[in-house]
């Protein structure tokens, strides 16, 4: 991949940029364990046309639109092996187990996907499904525990109405760096010719200065 003119506009996310701690508050006895709390600082990235990010990262991409969704990542991702998603699992699932347990075998699988490409300190880029905090938390648990980099993209496109408020929702939060809640440590949101104007993501290190 070439690299872009020094004139374009660039943002590199450092490698240090981590966080997540358990609260040191004392359980009653026989109370299960209290869960590990994300929270870590958010920053808020403006719309930018090459995005640089430490390798062994976890980037989520959320949109309401799935079309839009696949067609940013497939432009933009240049290990196709790094992304994953739910329709990737259900269409290899097709034909090969029973259309009931379909749903449930493409979580399993996904999620052991997710955590072994983490493990390794491999590239994780996940294609959500929805704009769900549900199915955010598991995957930034997940990343946190093993201390990866965890970074976010809210593709802003239409809405239909039933999914206004949730949409509305997530805007909001995103920009006010709310998202860090969650254990995200960078968001970017990207809407109309800013999801075109992006032009390069790349998973390297910055070259070094002479």
């Amino acid at each position: 991949m070439s690299t872009p003119p020094s004139s374009s506009r660039s943002v590199k996310i450092s490698d240090d940029e981590r966080g997540g701690w358990s609260s040191d508050r004392p359980r009653r006895d026989g109370a299960p364990p209290r869960p590990a709390d994300l929270t870590v600082r958010c920053r808020v990235l403006p719309p930018t046309d090459h995005m640089r990010y430490t390798p062994g990262s976890l980037l989520m991409v959320v949109s309401a639109s799935v079309i839009e969704r696949d067609r940013f990542v497939t432009r933009l991702i240049e290990d196709k092996n790094s992304v994953l998603s739910r329709d990737k699992v259900r269409a290899l699932l097709e034909g090969r187990v029973a259309d009931e347990l379909v749903e449930e075998k493409s979580e399993e699988l996904l999620t052991a996907a997710i955590k072994r490409r983490l493990t390794a300190g491999d590239t994780t880029v996940v294609a959500l499904d929805s704009l769900a905090a549900e199915e955010r938390e598991p995957v930034l648990r997940m990343a946190t525990e093993l201390k990866r980099p965890r970074h976010l993209i809210f593709l802003d496109t239409k809405v239909a109405d039933e999914n206004r408020a949730e949409h509305d929702a997530l805007r909001k939060g995103l920009d006010a760096g709310d998202l860090g809640a969650e254990g995200v440590q960078t968001a970017m949101r990207l809407g109309g010719s800013a999801i075109t104007d992006l032009r390069i993501i790349v998973f390297r290190r910055a070259p070094k200065q002479d």
